[in-house]
């Protein structure tokens, strides 16, 4: 026989929920939180204020400047907006800022992902501590002083280089050198991975250290050798943040002005060899220009910082889109 009794009213609330939702309720009602609330969220709409004003300002000099343009804006290889009729186009621009870009994070991030690992995971504290403040330092170099190494310092020495490339890679095109002075787009990358590897270095550093000490342990426990704990436990838990610190120097390489400005020779030609010298970047065109320009050529300008503007906004959101996609892999949930 069933002498169930079946209990229609819900169970008591425990005096931990109760404790935790009335602790919520007088928290709310705080004038400290409340202040804190109003500005944080005061901090978040002015954000975008400020960005929605700034596309608006670029969209409307933009189309003042495209609307006098005969030629394709996107496709014409030549800037001339003073011409009868002017003529401006950013497709020169576009590749040589994404393909500077593109060299500088191939080659710092590696470096940098290594450089924090040994000195989170191998150097000695005495060694890591001067090390780590050496990359601080470089962080802190001004851009113009990066110009001026990379001008009187970088380019006359990178003939050796340029010669070693050509003679065991030049069959591919792309790194064939015809014996002109080594300012190209490549030195532009080697300048620009210089100049970002302290910052995605940093951002590594601090990704790295906040790994779970329980993570490595376990590893360990397991007979796992120290590149195998690295490459286990390490890694995965750091994918998102080196994406993120890699998101942040490619932000910088991107917009990047007067170091690019003083090693650069500007054309508007596109080189089938990134060693040829040539080329331009967004930047450089708008700093090399902007106080000899026109009115009309100064709303060109701003039509190609307009183009800089988006592709800067569609690389960090793409790049917050991989790290959500892969956040549930990287171990940091677990």
């Amino acid at each position: 026989m069933d002498i169930s009794v079946k209990n229609d009213t819900a169970p008591p609330t425990s005096l931990p929920d109760r404790a935790e939702r009335g602790s919520s309720a007088r928290g709310a009602t705080r004038p400290g939180d409340r202040i804190f609330l109003a500005l944080s969220r005061g901090s978040g709409i002015f954000l975008l204020v400020l960005m929605a004003a700034i596309a608006v300002f670029l969209s409307l000099r933009a189309a003042s400047a495209i609307g006098k343009d005969e030629a394709n804006f996107f496709t014409t290889f030549e800037w001339n907006p003073t011409g009868d009729p002017p003529v401006f186009g950013i497709a020169v621009l576009a590749f040589g800022t994404v393909v500077s870009s593109v060299i500088a994070l191939a080659i710092a991030v590696p470096v940098s992902v290594g450089i924090a690992l040994f000195l989170t995971h191998y150097a000695p504290r005495r060694l890591g501590g001067p090390i780590a403040y050496v990359i601080d330092l470089l962080a802190a170099v001004p851009s113009i002083v990066y110009g001026l190494w990379g001008a009187l310092v970088l380019v006359p020495h990178l003939g050796g280089l340029y010669a070693w490339l050509d003679e065991y890679l030049g069959w591919t095109g792309v790194l064939e050198w015809n014996g002109g002075a080594p300012r190209s787009l490549f030195t532009v990358g080697i300048l620009l991975a210089i100049m970002i590897l302290p910052i995605i270095t940093n951002v590594s550093r601090e990704i790295f250290r906040q790994v779970p000490r329980a993570h490595e342990e376990a590893a360990l426990a397991l007979g796992a050798t120290r590149w195998e704990v690295v490459r286990m436990a390490v890694l995965p838990y750091g994918r998102s943040g080196v994406i993120s610190a890699s998101m942040l120097g490619l932000g910088r390489a991107l917009g990047e002005t007067m170091a690019v400005a003083m090693v650069l020779s500007p054309t508007f030609d596109i080189e089938a060899s990134l060693l040829d010298p040539g080329g331009g970047t967004f930047a450089q065109n708008i700093a090399s220009k902007f106080n000899e320009a026109t009115t009309d050529g100064r709303d060109a300008l701003i039509a190609s910082g307009l183009v800089l503007f988006v592709i800067t906004l569609l690389v960090n959101g793409t790049a917050r889109l991989i790290i959500e996609r892969r956040k549930e892999f990287s171990g940091a949930n677990a």
